[in-house]
């Protein structure tokens, strides 16, 4: 036969359907958890993560999961579709990367020995209180002292480019050339000032020893440093009980002079020993000019006492406090980094870096007010001094040089002239406010802290 029988009229028109099987799910009672929300638990570490789908998608097949259980267990067409389902439902959540070690972390014991170099020197003027009478012997240590200061922040900077450019052996060669030439220089300013003499013959040891000091600090010979200034505390403290023979205490700061200079020879023949490194790139000369005129006008402003009646007295305070400056400085930059890893905008970053400026300049104008309360210094014009000087470092270290070098050349030229009367009183608080504004604008940038 050709086809199929017609039984009656209407039937027939068309194939019989066949019965298909199909597959029958489990009723899943309403109490049970869903197999999805039970994987999404399990995974939800890895999953919430995750930035796309196709990651969960590489974790479920790295877990071993087939096609045959996706369909079965979970109800979802493949791989894609159930790791898509799991990305919606578990809610995003990235982790925080490990706390990493404070880069900026400072050292405190290293911080206190400075402090302790930079003060003990002063007890050099008590020593050899009897070398100089007069103004014209005076005036010549301190503009010998100005050019030392002058010169060998320069030469620091300088040092510390050619450590970072071509290694220890590069700092060295600049080390040996320029400490040199800023003793020799500084020492011709104060023989030419005061005249032959006494006096000169101090600012002669009083420049070798800024040139060796220079040396060992910039290569971080601080223990050293510290060790060659025992003759002359020793000679310091013996005036608190009897009065030393000038030729005793001339002694004993020729002897100071002398160890530090051999001390600072040795240390520049170790580094030329070193084997090159660094990257090669060496800045201009002109670059480390700012440097030295910062240095030039904050020595003149130190010795002026900033325009106040800070003196000798609130010299030694403001020498005393400078290892806490420098705490201070790296302080502020490890919080700066911190601020960085914990803000999620530049406005949260700029508000968390200018608390972090103001609290430490706050801490260190009240270490300096305590100071001049102590010993009857001026309480207004030394904290001031001491927060201009601190702002200027710390834009130099941020290498932002030629601002706190044009304020401060700015102050100290206004406070040297004086006028009008009372003016000089004013340099300092308005310098310090106009730095401090600088630093609060530019170090404000996460930019500067890359």
């Amino acid at each position: 036969m050709s086809g199929p029988l017609r039984l009656l009229p209407g039937e027939g028109d068309s194939l019989p359907a066949i019965p298909r099987s199909h597959p029958r799910t489990r009723a899943r009672p309403g109490w049970a958890k869903d197999p999805i929300d039970e994987l999404a638990e399990r995974l939800v570490e890895q999953v919430s993560g995750a930035v796309h789908p196709y990651e969960v998608a590489a974790l479920l097949e790295s877990d071993g999961m087939t096609g045959d259980r996706i369909r079965g267990h979970y109800g979802r067409a493949g791989l894609f579709a159930l790791a898509e389902d799991l990305y919606h439902r578990v809610p995003r959540h990235y982790p925080e990367p490990p706390p990493s070690p404070d880069p900026w972390k400072p050292d405190h014991w290293r911080c206190a020995l400075r402090g302790l170099v930079f003060a003990l020197p002063g007890l050099a003027y008590v020593l050899g209180a009897d070398l100089w009478r007069g103004t014209p012997d005076v005036t010549g240590l301190i503009a010998a002292a100005l050019v030392a200061w002058a010169w060998n922040q320069a030469l620091s900077h300088r040092a510390h480019l050619r450590l970072a450019a071509e290694g220890p052996a590069g700092a060295g060669r600049a080390l040996r050339a320029g400490a040199p030439a800023g003793a020799v220089a500084a020492t011709a300013v104060g023989l030419l000032v005061s005249g032959p003499g006494t006096a000169a013959a101090f600012a002669a040891g009083q420049s070798c020893y800024v040139a060796a000091a220079t040396v060992l600090l910039v290569l971080g010979r601080e223990r050293a440093l510290a060790l060659t200034l025992l003759p002359v505390a020793s000679g310091a403290a013996c005036l608190l009980w009897w009065r030393t023979p000038v030729t005793v205490s001339s002694g004993l700061l020729l002897v100071t002079v002398a160890l530090a200079a051999l001390a600072a020879g040795r240390a520049i023949r170790g580094t030329l020993r070193a084997a090159p490194g660094g990257d090669g790139t060496l800045p201009a000369l002109r670059d480390s000019l700012p440097y030295g005129l910062f240095g030039l006008a904050a020595g003149a402003l130190t010795m002026s006492g900033g325009g106040g009646t800070a003196g000798g007295r609130g010299i030694v305070v403001l020498t005393l406090s400078m290892g806490f400056a420098e705490w201070l400085l790296y302080r502020y930059r490890g919080v700066a980094v911190a601020a960085l890893r914990a803000s999620a905008t530049v406005a949260g970053f700029t508000l968390r870096a200018g608390r972090a400026l103001a609290m430490c300049l706050a801490a260190y104008t009240a270490l300096l007010l305590a100071g001049a309360l102590a010993v009857g210094a001026d309480a207004v014009a030394l904290p001031a001094l001491g927060a201009l000087l601190w702002t200027g470092l710390l834009l130099q270290a941020f290498a932002l040089a030629w601002p706190p070098a044009l304020v401060c050349l700015a102050a100290a030229a206004a406070s040297a002239a004086g006028r009008p009367y009372g003016i000089d009183l004013l340099v300092c608080p308005a310098a310090a406010a106009v730095l401090f504004t600088w630093a609060w604008r530019h170090l404000g940038r996460p930019s500067a802290h890359r």
